[in-house]
């Protein structure tokens, strides 16, 4: 998919007085923020197991570089796609996808954090350490599975993985090596060659512990929905607290070949509602 965890503990340790217990009131509430969309306004809140992603979206939103942005990649019963810069002034039938800001934000993909209908998680390019995008985001539409969609879905994540992890075998380093040199260089001719040959020795690559959905995730996807194919594969870092009847609208928009809305949907303002 194109621009298609830690977890914090903290310690307190008490000398001689009895740990102080914290009230609800001064636990600091998670981020929201509302996206003011030409069909409607979303409510997003943004999880604090992924602070690289939190910090960056408020940043994004706070220096105005959502504003005016299109939704230019729509898939129902998929997602819907914003936050690519060129999209601002993009003429219809302009190609888009390709725009956002010149670095990326290292991957913080969390086991307990998963594709159900309404995340908010960031797109990303083939790079091999999985980074995202500086500013590309899609919220999930999704739509509801059965057990053996599932399974098939298991099988498609557990591809990915095996991609993945023999890209980090010490066997495999200098091919790495080259890889990242290229995406360095933005030589895609090479980029895409070196994939190919992962692609096809990743069919047969076992070194991995194999991904197993948790019951308690299969079952919000056999009843809300969700993508579940993109687990463990990009960073889910918030979701819809209000407005997915608007998210299940842009989804339902028509769309073009390249799966750009016919009319534009337009990110308005995007605004920090909460810190």
């Amino acid at each position: 998919m194109k621009y298609l965890t830690p977890l914090f503990l903290i310690l307190f340790i008490a000398c001689s007085q009895p740990a102080k217990e914290e009230s609800a009131e001064e636990i600091p509430p998670q981020t929201q923020i509302k996206l003011a969309t030409s069909m409607g306004d979303i409510v997003l809140k943004l999880y604090d197991e992924t602070p690289l992603h939190r910090d960056n979206f408020i940043k994004i939103v706070e220096d105005g570089v959502l504003d005016s942005l299109l939704f230019h990649r729509v898939i129902e019963n998929f997602m819907i796609q914003a936050g690519d810069t060129n999209s601002k002034t993009a003429q219809p039938g302009d190609t888009l996808g390709n725009g956002d800001l010149p670095y990326q934000v290292p991957a913080e993909i969390t086991p307990t954090l998963f594709h159900k209908k309404g995340v908010l998680a960031a797109a990303r390019g083939g790079h091999p350490e999985r980074v995202s995008s500086s500013t590309q985001f899609y919220i999930v539409q999704g739509r509801v599975f059965n057990d053996s969609t599932l399974s098939r879905a298991e099988t498609r994540i557990n591809g990915w993985l095996a991609e993945h992890y023999l890209k980090h075998d010490s066997a495999y380093s200098e091919d790495l090596d080259s890889l990242l040199v290229a995406f360095d260089e933005e030589d895609y001719q090479t980029i895409g060659r070196i994939n190919r040959r992962f692609y096809e020795l990743a069919k047969d690559y076992e070194n991995f512990e194999k991904y197993v959905i948790p019951d308690e995730h299969r079952e919000v996807y056999k009843t809300i929905g969700g993508t579940p194919h993109l687990d463990q594969n990009y960073t889910v870092f918030g979701e819809v607290v209000s407005g997915l009847a608007i998210v299940d609208s842009i989804a339902a928009v028509s769309t073009n070949d390249l799966d750009r809305p016919v009319q534009d949907v337009r990110i308005i303002k995007a605004e920090i509602i909460t810190e």
